[in-house]
């Protein structure tokens, strides 16, 4: 689902914004190759739901170019995971300091936060790092407006973020 890699993305990119090392969720053995702690990023489980009547929001005026756009909505809620690794416990710590700052305060206005749960700090064996997991419940929201031959509606996009 194209709508939920833009969520994951734009994680991702309000993590690095926040001084991490963000990724897209990878193999747990891959951590060790980076200095610093580091945040693997998913959407875990995600349901959609329909917003306005089948998911139409109503109409805009493109006054660029003197048309009129129906406009488009769609609501889902999920659950982001971010796992924190660090070779040392305070780097895992001051990552997991600096992630939930972004998570609840630096999000594109289309990620809405919920409740942001970590559990506690542990090794992991397998890496021979620290580790610590988090879950982010949220609701976002995507818009989309037809084409100005009035034919089809382009993608979803996740309101708030800018695309070029």
């Amino acid at each position: 689902m194209k709508e939920l890699a833009q969520v994951r993305d734009a994680v991702i990119s309000a993590l690095r914004g926040a001084g991490l090392t963000a990724l897209a969720a990878f193999p747990a053995e891959h951590a060790r190759a980076y200095s610093g702690a580091v945040a693997a990023v998913a959407v875990g489980a995600a349901r959609g739901k329909a917003v306005g009547l089948c998911n139409y929001l109503g109409e805009v005026d493109d006054k660029t170019h003197g048309t009129v756009r129906e406009v488009y909505g769609k609501q889902l809620e999920g659950i982001i995971t971010v796992d924190i690794r660090g070779r040392r416990a305070a780097e895992c710590e001051t990552g997991c300091e600096r992630a939930a700052e972004a998570l609840l305060g630096g999000l594109p206005a289309g990620i809405r936060p919920g409740e942001l749960r970590w559990e506690a700090l542990t090794w992991e064996r397998e890496t021979g790092m620290f580790l610590r997991r988090g879950e982010l419940q949220c609701r976002t929201f995507f818009v989309a407006e037809s084409r100005e031959d009035g034919a089809a509606f382009l993608n979803f996009i996740l309101k708030g973020v800018i695309t070029n």
